[in-house]
């Protein structure tokens, strides 16, 4: 109930109080602190990538400004810049890693009959990376190349709700096909990757934990064909085909025969071939899954444009990781709020709202909405109408 709470304390509602007491308490996020708690830090941060603010010093003005409705968001005291620097520098990213995970998998219970566009019964994610450039002097520990640093988000994507469900953040010079080793495989679900992810020792994976992955094929694949399938080429399709590599090494690292799509974009007037170890899906169904590796693209553009990765406000390792971590709990949290309401509005209208609204004394449902009409409740009013129509 609304009980004339600012928005932003609304919005904390959303965030399960109980787990992220376990994750501070995991890392002894609060140990020896007396000033700024964790959680102040996540609502001061938070407060930063809701209002898009650009430095430390713009943080602590615009909550010294709001300093009477901080109590009413939760924090207790001032928030200072040389605290919150000093917080974000020495506390463990991995709480707010923690959390977020947390938060995506409350996400992905709520987004999981989400349609995205294609008839599937698995689950069906994207793989790949973003570049985030920094400054070489300033962050010297993530070199990328001879005059530039770097930090690589190598992301995974549920294509339902296009909810993150794991982020790896290395160093802008590891090349992507390297995440693989750390990519979480979940039998059954089908993972999609454009073709710097080919490697077959890597690949082979997938058919061991009974994982199926579709992957762009390089033009310069060496196979043999081994079986082919009619296709109705008004479609687009061009051919289905059971392949086995003929490479010395390529035959080493992946043994067991292939499936081989070849398909034609009308509308790009491109022609695109793919690898999978599926045999089951209608080949005209592998080519729609690859055209939703789309969706990821797109959440790196959102992300990049809406949230703030791309000015830190540390230089340190820790300052980064707990930056971009705590964005990605926001974008989530934003999420869960969007699917528990029903709104029909996108997760960059709700930001907009809530970036020049966030200590606005309205009921949440009301204010996303974007309307002043009174919002319906099930409370019981005794108060007489002073005029009747």
């Amino acid at each position: 109930m609304h009980q004339g709470r600012i928005l932003f304390s609304q919005l904390l509602d959303y965030l399960p109080r109980h787990d992220f007491n376990r994750c501070v308490e995991r890392y002894r996020g609060n140990h020896r602190v007396r000033r700024l708690s964790c959680f102040d830090q996540f609502i001061a941060m938070a407060f930063a990538q809701l209002t898009s603010r650009e430095s430390l010093r713009d943080i602590e003005a615009c909550l010294a400004a709001m300093r009477p409705k901080l109590y009413h968001a939760g924090i207790r005291g001032r928030v200072r810049r040389n605290t919150l620097a000093v917080a974000n520098e020495k506390r463990d990213w991995r709480i707010w890693a923690d959390m977020a995970m947390v938060l995506i998998a409350k996400a992905r219970a709520l987004y999981v009959n989400e349609d995205f566009g294609v008839e599937l019964a698995q689950t069906a994610y994207a793989f790949d990376s973003t570049t985030i450039s920094l400054c070489l002097a300033i962050f010297p520990w993530a070199k990328f190349r001879k005059a530039k640093a770097a930090v690589k988000l190598h992301t995974l994507l549920d294509l339902r709700g296009n909810i993150p469900s794991f982020i790896y953040i290395t160093e802008g010079k590891l090349h992507d096909v390297n995440a693989l080793d750390h990519l979480p495989l979940e039998p059954g679900s089908f993972y999609i990757m454009d073709r710097s992810y080919i490697d077959f020792r890597r690949l082979h994976r997938f058919l061991g934990c009974g994982a199926f992955f579709i992957v762009r094929a390089k033009r310069t694949l060496d196979f043999r064909r081994r079986d082919s399938r009619p296709v109705d080429k008004t479609t687009g399709l061009r051919s289905d085909q059971t392949i086995v590599l003929r490479g010395v090494k390529s035959k080493k690292d992946y043994p067991d025969p292939l499936r081989r799509v070849a398909f034609y974009d009308a509308e790009t007037k491109k022609r695109f071939v793919f690898l999978t170890n599926d045999f089951v899906l209608p080949a005209l169904v592998i080519a729609q899954l690859y055209k939703r590796r789309w969706q990821i693209e797109l959440f790196f553009k959102w992300i990049k444009q809406h949230l703030r990765i791309k000015v830190f406000f540390g230089t340190s390792e820790n300052a980064v990781r707990t930056q971009v971590w705590i964005a990605v709990c926001v974008y989530v949290l934003v999420a869960i709020v969007r699917k528990t309401l029903r709104l029909d509005k996108s997760l960059y209208e709700i930001l907009q709202v809530l970036s020049i609204s966030l200590f606005e004394n309205s009921p949440i449902l009301q204010a996303l909405l974007g309307s002043h009409d009174q919002i319906e409740t099930t409370a019981s009013c005794n108060q007489l109408e002073l005029f009747e129509s």
